[in-house]
C-alpha cells in the first residue's frame, strides 16, 4: 500500500514553482478563455510543503494558493485556486523506484486518459444523470499534468512528471487516522465512492467493446504488479513470522501461513488477473490513507486520491482492502455483507444510469459478488503483509491484524486451494 498526501518529503526546494509556470497551469486550466496569453494576471502565490514530513517514496508534494485576475471578467472579483504539485521523489533511490514501476505515468495516465474518456461517455450516453464530475468520479481535478521518459541520446536526460491536482482540504475534506480506521459511516462512503467509478470504466468497457486494459495499456499489468506486491511480502513475512511467534494463540496461524508461502506469488497473480465480464478499473491500493472524507448537509462523502497502481481486475479487490485493512475487527465481522449490499446497490443503480442491467447483460449478480469477496480478502492479507511495519508496534493496529489472521483462518482463507492454486 502507497502512502497518501498526508505523509511526504519536505525537502523540495530545488523544484521552484515560478510566475511564468503558474501562469501556464491557469491557462490551461481556462483554456476556454480566447487570448489566455493576455488575459490571466497573477497577483499573489503561495508555495509550501503539501504534507508532514513522512514516509512515501512514490512523490514529493507542494501545496500551491494563487491568486489571480481575469481581464473582462464580468463581475470583476479576484480568483483564487488551490492545488497539490506532485513530483517525482528527490531521492534517487526513490526516484528510480518510481520511474521503473511507472507509478507517476500511470497516475498521470489515468488523469489524462481514461477520467476524460469516462466523462465523455458520460456526456454522450447521460448527460443530465450526474449533477457534476464528482457525482460520478468523486476525485480531485486535474489542472495539469506532463510527463517525460528521459532520454540517454545525445546526453542524458532523467524522466520528469508533474501532476497538479486540486487540493480539496481547503473544501472541508479530512484524513483518517490509520491506528483508528475507518468508522461505519466513512466505510459506506468509500464503497459507495469506488463503486461509481468501478461502475463508470464497466459501462466505458461494455459500451466500446473493448479490453481495458488494451485501450489503456499503461495500467498496471497482472505480470509486473503480482512481481512488485511478491517482493513485497517477501520483505514483510519475516516480521510479521516473528510477531505471530510471541503470540502462543497464533502459532497454528503462523503454520498455515507457512505452508501458504511458497505459492503466494501464484495466489497474487490469480486473482489480480481480470476475469470477464467484471473487470473493470480498480485503485488496487483502496485503504484508508488514499482517501479523504467530508460532511456536506449531514451526509459522508469520500474522495478517492493516489491513482499510481491503478489497474485492471476485479471490483471485489477494491473492496476487500479496504474492509481488511482499514476497519476495526467488529465493524467488519458486523456489516461486511450489509456493506457488500451497499456496492451492489450503488454500482447496478449508477450502471442503469450508464444504461447497463448488469444482471441482464452480464449475467452477474450479488451471489457472486460475494463469493469473488470471500477470495479477495486473501489477496488483501497479502498486501497487507506487504506494509506490515505499519501495523506492528501500534497495540491498536497489532490486535486489528491478530483479529483479522483469527478471522481469515477460521473461514479456511488462508490456503491456496482457495484460487484453485495447489500446495
Amino acid at each position: 500500500m502507497s502512502e497518501s498526501e498526508e505523509e511526504c518529503s519536505d525537502n523540495l526546494t530545488d523544484w521552484p514553482v515560478t510566475e511564468e509556470w503558474l501562469l501556464a497551469v491557469l491557462r490551461e486550466h481556462h483554456k476556454d478563455l480566447k487570448d489566455t496569453s493576455a488575459a490571466i494576471t497573477i497577483i499573489e502565490f503561495t508555495v509550501k510543503p503539501g504534507c508532514e514530513t513522512g514516509e512515501s517514496v512514490l512523490s514529493d508534494i507542494l501545496a500551491v494558493t494563487v491568486t489571480y485576475c481575469i481581464r473582462g471578467d464580468p463581475d470583476g472579483a479576484n480568483h483564487s485556486l488551490n492545488f497539490i504539485i506532485k513530483l517525482l521523489p528527490q531521492d534517487p533511490f526513490s526516484r528510480f523506484f518510481v520511474t521503473e514501476a511507472q507509478f507517476d505515468l500511470r497516475e498521470i495516465k489515468f488523469y489524462t486518459k481514461v477520467v476524460p474518456d469516462i466523462k465523455a461517455f458520460r456526456n454522450e450516453i447521460c448527460p443530465d444523470e450526474f449533477g457534476n464530475d464528482f457525482d460520478l468520479l468523486p476525485i480531485p481535478k486535474c489542472y495539469f499534468a506532463d510527463y517525460s521518459p528521459g532520454e540517454t541520446e545525445p546526453e542524458t536526460i532523467p524522466p520528469s512528471s508533474v501532476l497538479v491536482l486540486e487540493n480539496i482540504k481547503p473544501k472541508g475534506f479530512m484524513s483518517v487516522d490509520f491506528a483508528t480506521g475507518l468508522d461505519l459511516r466513512q466505510a459506506r462512503a468509500a464503497i459507495g465512492a469506488i463503486a461509481k467509478i468501478h461502475a463508470a470504466s464497466l459501462c466505458l468497457k461494455v459500451n466500446e467493446g473493448k479490453i481495458l486494459s488494451e485501450k489503456y495499456p499503461f495500467l498496471f499489468q497482472t505480470s509486473r504488479a503480482s512481481d512488485s506486491y511478491q517482493q513485497l511480502v517477501e520483505r514483510g513475512l519475516p516480521q510479521l513470522f516473528e510477531f505471530l511467534e510471541s503470540r502462543n494463540e497464533l502459532k497454528e496461524i503462523s503454520k498455515q501461513l507457512n505452508e501458504l508461502r511458497p505459492h503466494t506469488k501464484d495466489v497474487i497473480e490469480h486473482l489480480l488477473g481480470a476475469e470477464e465480464p467484471m473487470a473493470l478499473i480498480t485503485h488496487t491500493d483502496f485503504w484508508c490513507n488514499n482517501l479523504m472524507f467530508r460532511e456536506v448537509q449531514e451526509v459522508c462523502e469520500c474522495a478517492i486520491l493516489d491513482w499510481q497502481m491503478v489497474t485492471y481486475s476485479r471490483p471485489t479487490n477494491d473492496l476487500a482492502l479496504l474492509l481488511v485493512s482499514s476497519v476495526a475487527a467488529d465493524l467488519r465481522r458486523e456489516h461486511s455483507n450489509s456493506l457488500l449490499d451497499l456496492y451492489w446497490e450503488k454500482l447496478t443503480s449508477t450502471c442503469l444510469k450508464l444504461k447497463l442491467n448488469i444482471e441482464e447483460k452480464l449475467g452477474y449478480n450479488r451471489q457472486k459478488l460475494g463469493e469473488e469477496f470471500r477470495k479477495g480478502q486473501l489477496l488483501a492479507l497479502l498486501l497487507c503483509i506487504g506494509s506490515v511495519d505499519l501495523a506492528l508496534g501500534n497495540d491498536r493496529m497489532e490486535e486489528r491484524l491478530v483479529e483479522l489472521l483469527k478471522d481469515l483462518y477460521k473461514e479456511n482463507l488462508l490456503t491456496p486451494e482457495l484460487c484453485n492454486v495447489s500446495k
